[in-house]
């Protein structure tokens, strides 16, 4: 995730979130049918230990249920409903194979661990662990990834660079001082990752981080003047509610 001015690259927020209920294998499958370069998920961590892709704390939602996901199996999110076809909760696992047989072209998939959360940092060690047993962990250079692991919390992305030091990551934030201070710095952050807002209002987010040599993803960026800006700017990534229409924008 070397920071570059080329057009950027579209992520898709949750799949075609926009389209499909976001978090399901449907969603996804979507996304990359409409030419996403990126996958992006939420994921949490079930009370016996399965990582699946959900945003909120409670599956109120988005779901046939209701309750924690903290405080559910993953047999009991799979008797829920999470999708208009009656789809089960999709776990980490099966999202990532979805992106390893999507042989035509290589899929980034963008990983955001929650916090604060009642696990902690066991999160984190899931989320390794699973890309180590897909052999994704331990990438030959942070460019060649196909994964990449975010979070809002600092302490998040230190325990990623500590332990899998050539995974790429993004310090997401909704402050410019937050992102273009210290805190990306000390944590080893391949990338920032501000809001649409945020860029809007402090479009040097993007140099400075260049100037560090560190990439930009931005989120969540659906309009078109936005996607200009992003254009303009040279962000590197940007994630989107609309894969689809996203592409065809960029490639005007």
């Amino acid at each position: 995730m070397s920071p570059d001015h080329r057009s950027p690259r579209v992520v898709a927020h949750r799949g075609a979130s926009a389209a499909l209920p976001e978090h399901t294998l449907a969603a996804y499958e979507l996304a990359l049918d409409q030419g996403a370069d990126g996958l992006e998920c939420d994921v949490r961590l079930t009370r016996d230990g399965h990582l699946v892709c959900v945003h909120d704390r409670r599956i109120d939602r988005i779901s046939s249920g209701t309750g924690l996901v903290s405080e559910m199996t993953l047999k009991h999110l799979n008797e829920l409903e999470f999708g208009a076809n009656g789809e089960p909760v999709l776990t980490l696992a099966q999202l990532i194979s979805l992106v390893l047989d999507h042989t035509s072209r290589p899929i980034k998939l963008f990983i955001e661990t929650k916090h604060p959360v009642r696990f902690g940092g066991l999160v984190e060690s899931k989320v390794l662990a699973e890309l180590s047993r897909f052999g994704l962990s331990s990438p030959a250079s942070a460019d060649h990834s196909r994964a990449v692991i975010m979070s809002f919390s600092a302490a998040a992305v230190w325990r990623i660079r500590r332990s899998a030091p050539l995974l790429p990551t993004v310090l997401l934030g909704e402050s410019s001082r937050y992102l273009g201070g210290g805190a990306a710095t000390t944590v080893g952050a391949t990338a920032v990752g501000p809001s649409i807002k945020s860029l809007r209002e402090h479009p040097e987010i993007v140099n400075r981080a260049a100037a560090a040599g560190r990439a930009t993803y931005c989120w969540t960026v659906d309009d078109f003047d936005d996607v200009q800006l992003c254009r303009e700017l040279g962000v590197g990534w940007i994630a989107t509610n609309h894969p689809g229409r996203t592409k065809e924008w960029l490639a005007r």
